[in-house]
Parts: C-alpha cells; sequence; structure tokens
C-alpha cells in the first residue's frame, strides 16, 4: 500500500512547490490538491464535517496552476486533484489541462473527479444541485473522448460538441486515471460506469470499507474489468488505521498535511513519514 498526502495550497501556507519537493524527499508516493474556486458567503450548505468551515477552504489556488509547480519541482511523485470539481469546469478546457500537466509531467497525473458538496459554490458555476452526478458522468466521457480520439465528438444531455482536435494527448494510455470521489449508496456503480478507482473519505467508509472494496472488486471482475484501485482520503495518521486500512484491501491512503507555514509543514510531513509502511 502506497502512502499519499492531500493539501489544501493557500496563499498562507507553505508554497506547494517546496511542499512536493520535500513529500518526494521523504518517500511519499503522490500529493493530491483539494479544490475550490470560491465560497459563497451565504454558506447555506453546511460543512460537510460539522462545525465552522475552515479558512484553507476559501484561500485555495487553482490546483491546476500549482500542478504546473509540482510537476517542475519533482521527478517521481505522482500527484492530482483530490478532487477536481468537475460540476463546476468546461470540460473542454478542464481536458486540456489535464492533457498538459499529465504531458508535461510525463504521465503522472492522476484525476479525482467529484460531484462536491456546496451547493451555492456549484449553482455560481450554472449547475443544478440535483444533475450534478450525471453532469459529471458526461463531462468525465466527454473528456475521456478528447483524450483517446484523433477527431473527438460528443453529444450528450449536458455536453455537446461536433468534431474537434485537442492535443497534447495524455501521455497514459486513455488519459490519466479518473478515481471517483463518491462515498453514498450509488459510488461503486460510479466507478464501474466511467472510473478507474474508488477515491472515498475516510470517515464515510470506515465502518464498511473491507465489504465495500470486496464488492466492487468482485463486481469488475464479474464485468471483465480491470481491478479498480481505491485510495482514502484524510485516513487518521495513526499506524493502526493505516494498517487497518491496507488490510481491508486500499491501495493508497492520503494524510492531510494542514495548510501552515512551511516550518510547521515539514514538522508534519517529518512525523507522517514515519508512518509509511514502504518507504521509497
Amino acid at each position: 500500500m502506497d502512502l499519499g498526502l492531500a493539501y489544501f495550497p493557500t496563499d498562507y501556507s507553505m508554497p506547494v512547490g517546496d511542499l512536493a519537493a520535500a513529500a518526494e524527499e521523504r518517500g511519499f508516493e503522490s500529493l493530491f490538491l483539494c479544490e475550490h474556486t470560491h465560497i459563497p458567503v451565504s454558506r447555506r450548505s453546511p460543512y460537510p464535517q460539522g462545525g465552522e468551515l475552515p479558512r484553507e477552504y476559501s484561500h485555495t489556488l487553482d490546483p491546476f496552476v500549482a500542478f504546473g509547480a509540482i510537476a517542475a519541482r519533482t521527478r517521481r511523485l505522482r500527484f492530482g486533484p483530490g478532487i477536481c470539481l468537475v460540476t463546476q469546469r468546461d470540460p473542454i478546457v478542464t481536458a486540456k489541462e489535464v492533457a498538459s500537466v499529465d504531458h508535461l509531467s510525463d504521465g503522472r497525473f492522476l484525476f479525482g473527479v467529484g460531484a462536491g458538496w456546496n451547493t451555492e459554490e456549484m449553482i455560481d458555476h450554472g449547475t443544478d444541485p440535483a444533475r450534478r452526478w450525471a453532469v459529471t458522468r458526461e463531462r468525465v466521457l466527454a473528456m475521456r473522448t478528447i483524450w483517446t480520439q484523433e477527431v473527438a465528438e460528443f453529444h450528450g444531455r449536458f455536453v455537446d460538441f461536433p468534431p474537434m482536435w485537442s492535443w497534447p494527448k495524455p501521455v497514459q494510455a486513455g488519459g490519466p486515471p479518473v478515481l471517483v470521489g463518491s462515498a453514498g449508496p450509488r459510488a461503486l456503480n460510479r466507478v464501474l460506469d466511467y472510473g478507474d478507482g474508488w477515491f472515498p473519505i475516510y470517515g464515510a467508509i470506515r465502518s464498511d470499507a473491507g465489504e465495500r472494496i470486496a464488492e466492487l472488486r468482485t463486481r469488475a471482475a464479474d464485468l471483465g474489468r480491470p481491478t479498480p484501485s481505491v485510495t482514502v482520503f484524510g485516513v487518521p495518521p495513526k499506524t493502526e488505521r493505516i494498517e487497518q486500512s491496507a488490510a481491508a484491501g486500499v491501495d493508497r491512503v492520503l494524510l492531510l498535511v494542514p495548510s501552515v507555514p512551511a516550518a510547521q509543514a515539514l514538522e508534519t510531513l517529518d512525523r507522517f513519514a514515519g508512518l509509511n509502511p514502504a518507504p521509497a
């Protein structure tokens, strides 16, 4: 099992390029960046973890700009969004950004996707929250078409475009792995429909992770699909939690690095590195 990191890159915390270089030096396998374009002041949507929304949610850098810094500062580290709010992004532009970053990093990109929880935020981008998963599905399928077809076209309910040319194509054949960030009753269906891996939050699956992972892989085998990977976001930084995740069949656990200045962030990385079950 691989040990990776998750991080809200902000305008006040350790620069993301520096963090990525330090993570690679300490043997971490991956770094995932959280995304929010903005936080509406109305705050009608409650914070899923409860309590007040942390400051970093409204201070995040654009992840694709940040990925350029990561690609330039590292040679081995894999990276991607945790998650990309596909409901809030144009699929043609996003397909270009993903392919460009995968090209610049020589195929190290992992594409975590999801529908989001902040309904006011997605409404500001023109997406009906009631249709967010249907929108996510079509936009992912449309992006796959752009990545894999020399002349790409797509005709759906939410995405529609005539034949087009778009390069570069991703270095990874078929495009970067799509990791579906969902934990509800339909999560496994979504992974099997248009994903390559499952990307749930730890708190949402901690009581039944092993059973759901086994079900996912059995269903994939029955469909003749490659075995989906499982990445879990926000596993508590404790040896027993990491070992439990490995026993449940998790392929990659992500520990959340706080959005703090460099000295504090590096102390956290050093502490987390001691939990790595397979140091690089």
